[in-house]
């Protein structure tokens, strides 16, 4: 897989933890940085602390993006948009996070463990990592947020 970025960090909730493992699996395997950021089990956790961790990480520019997984990825985007300077979106599909990537210049992929199949995440983080943004007039919109 390619990426734009050379460092990454991801965390989740207990409901994303085994998609975590996996995500961070393919990743190493991709030669690409990844930090972990936690939880180390599944065990019940709150997911705005794990949002708040990468959110801040990457606002702090210690890593390129991150990455959220949650049951349904709204709960972490929620808390990681609270974030100044963070675009954290859900990918629910292909096209819906190339537009982020393309219009909206993310920097946060969130991910629903308990609603994407785990064949589409792949694809879904591939076109994430590999999309360039645009510029231009969405980054005039951009500085608007």
């Amino acid at each position: 897989m390619k990426s734009l970025f050379k460092k990454i960090c991801i965390s989740s909730d207990h409901a994303g933890y085994d998609l975590k493992e996996y995500i961070k699996e393919f990743v190493i395997k991709s030669n690409i940085s990844i930090t972990d950021l936690g939880p180390r089990t599944n065990k019940s956790v709150d997911y705005p602390d794990f949002a708040k961790k990468v959110s801040r990480r990457v606002f702090k520019k210690k890593s390129d993006v991150g990455i959220l997984v949650c049951g349904s990825g709204t709960g972490m985007a929620i808390s990681a948009n609270k974030t100044k300077g963070i675009r954290a979106v859900v990918g629910y599909n292909i096209k819906s996070t190339q537009l982020s990537r393309q219009h909206n210049n993310a920097n946060i992929l969130c991910l629903g463990s308990r609603l994407t199949k785990k064949k589409d995440i792949i694809k879904i983080l591939s076109i994430f990592l590999k999309t360039k943004f645009e510029g231009g007039r969405h980054k005039r919109r951009i500085k608007k947020i």
